[in-house]
């Protein structure tokens, strides 16, 4: 059933979701409805949104805490494909020394 195509919805749609759940007493099932998406999009976006809020589970990231995650991680792959190559560098010149 999974479509290659995810559709994008724009953060003030989730947003106005998201406050619908919170204030109507409703489900996330028939908000969901009402809106034509899946219920475990609606169930995603509100739980994150519950994270940034400093409400989620424990343990859970915030979405700013992902990001620098994210970016944590990019610069640590960077930094050691960097330290290969001057290994890599300084094997080659202690070779060229010794002849």
């Amino acid at each position: 059933m999974g479509s290659k195509y995810t559709k994008r919805y724009t953060e003030e749609f989730k947003r106005d979701a998201i406050v619908l759940v919170d204030s109507s007493g409703k489900t996330v099932t028939a908000i969901a409805r009402e809106f034509g998406i899946s219920s475990e999009s609606l169930r995603g976006w509100y739980r994150r949104a519950k994270a940034d809020r400093g409400e989620g589970e424990s343990g859970e990231l915030t979405s700013a805490e992902r990001e620098e995650l994210k970016r944590l991680l990019k610069e640590v792959r960077e930094q050691q494909q960097t330290i290969e190559i001057l290994k890599k560098a300084t094997a080659f010149f202690v070779k060229e020394n010794d002849r």
